[in-house]
């Protein structure tokens, strides 16, 4: 069986109220990017933040998270482009621009969503939407101009898909070569609320291998929002898929606030279970379809 890519999603824009081991200064990014690494996963995304824990989007703020995440480790680095909070235009990648050629600070993958959804999240007991106005704005014309210029700073999209819509979309990026082979698909899934995306149920998760582009060489991720991802992870696992799990996207209280590191050795010890091995970042590069890190 193929191996198994371990991304971890570390912070995302989590407040420290539901777990306290959110990273958000880049020194705590960058530990964690040790303590993941020495776990078993090959791949970080990180949302840069302020010591308050608010989100932070000058380029010295990813700059110094990735200088962390380079000191501590190998990982191949996922910064976000900020949709919510940096708006839907080419500002958003303007970071990736000051670090062109930079053998340190230019990471290697980015996630983008080719498509558009609600993100708000809906209180179920309250009966009511925490907030009513989130939406992941995404045109195709947004995603073409971004998949041009990454491809030409030779960055990977990881191309996040919420429902079987984006999966589509991302099939087209693919047929245009906008989005180069193998495709990196992060297949998301919603609860605690998360209406946006597939439940976290193996229905939600068929609904998406189901739709998988067809001729296309592509490799499959899952990750959950606002619930537990062990179900998901589980069954990526057995049938050949990838994790990205982390404290940022669920707290874990059912594992007593856990940090990133003790996430990363259970979802190993679930790949030994069934003789899965699991990838290093060099490996990791290699069946991305990545040149080897400078």
């Amino acid at each position: 069986m193929n191996e198994l890519i371990i991304e971890v999603r570390v912070n995302e824009y989590s407040m420290r109220d539901g777990n306290p081991n959110v990273p958000w200064t880049p020194e705590e990014i960058g530990r964690d990017a040790r303590a993941i690494e020495a776990a078993g996963a090959s791949v970080i995304h990180f949302h840069a933040r302020r010591p308050d824990g608010s989100p932070a989007h000058e380029i010295a703020d990813y700059a110094a998270a990735i200088r962390a995440i380079r000191e501590h480790s190998d990982l191949l680095i996922n910064p976000t482009l900020g949709q919510i909070t940096k708006g839907g235009t080419l500002e958003r990648i303007a970071h990736l621009e000051a670090f062109a050629g930079d053998p340190v600070l230019q990471p290697e993958i980015v996630g983008l969503d080719p498509g558009s959804t609600n993100i708000d999240v809906f209180d179920a007991e309250a009966r009511r939407f925490v907030s009513a106005d989130k939406v992941y704005v995404n045109a195709h014309s947004t995603l073409l101009a971004f998949t041009a210029r990454f491809r030409e700073l030779g960055i990977k999209p990881a191309l996040a898909c919420w429902s079987v819509p984006f999966l589509r979309s991302a099939a087209a990026l693919m047929d245009m070569e906008a989005a180069a082979e193998p495709g990196y698909l992060l297949l998301v899934h919603g609860e605690g609320g998360q209406l946006g995306a597939h439940p976290a149920t193996p229905e939600g998760l068929r609904a998406f291998t189901d739709h998988l582009p067809r001729g296309r060489r592509v490799e499959w991720a899952v990750c959950c929002k606002g619930g537990n991802a062990f179900p998901l992870a589980m069954n990526a696992i057995a049938t050949g898929g990838h994790v990205a799990i982390g404290i940022g996207d669920y707290p874990y209280p059912e594992l007593g606030q856990p940090d990133n590191a003790t996430l990363v050795r259970e979802v190993v010890r679930l790949a030994r279970l069934v003789g899965r091995p699991v990838a290093t970042p060099a490996r990791t590069r290699s069946i991305l379809g990545l040149p080897a890190r400078r």
